[in-house]
């Protein structure tokens, strides 16, 4: 398929597509001509990119992670979403804080309101 096909079944645009190629994220992509010819596991492996993303794993952090045609070192990819794990945990420990604050300023805000 052309990378129009590829863009609306992976969800990414073929600006975005050309991206991963240039970056060596897509690796090998068939040509006919000048035309770039995607496959089935290509347009997997943009999605997989697209979900890699939303995580907040950069560009360049995948590029370290690939090891061959739409191949990723899976073990690291394991140990990079443990530390993204710890991140979100640490994360929502100062949001949860933050939030005991201001519902405590609200509440004390509140008290001094009622008082007078």
């Amino acid at each position: 398929m052309y990378i129009g096909e590829a863009s609306k079944r992976s969800g990414a645009s073929p600006k975005a597509i050309r991206l991963y190629e240039s970056l060596g994220l897509l690796l090998n992509i068939k040509r006919n001509g000048s035309y770039r010819i995607y496959d089935e596991s290509d347009v997997e492996f943009v999605r997989l990119i697209k979900e890699a993303q939303m995580l907040d794993l950069s560009l360049s952090d995948l590029k370290e992670l690939v090891v061959g045609r739409n191949e990723l070192n899976w073990n690291a990819v394991i140990e990079i979403l443990h530390k993204k794990e710890d991140e979100a945990e640490k994360e929502i420990a100062c949001l949860t804080i933050q939030k005991n604050k201001i519902e405590n300023y609200r509440l004390n805000i509140q008290k001094c309101l009622d008082c007078h």
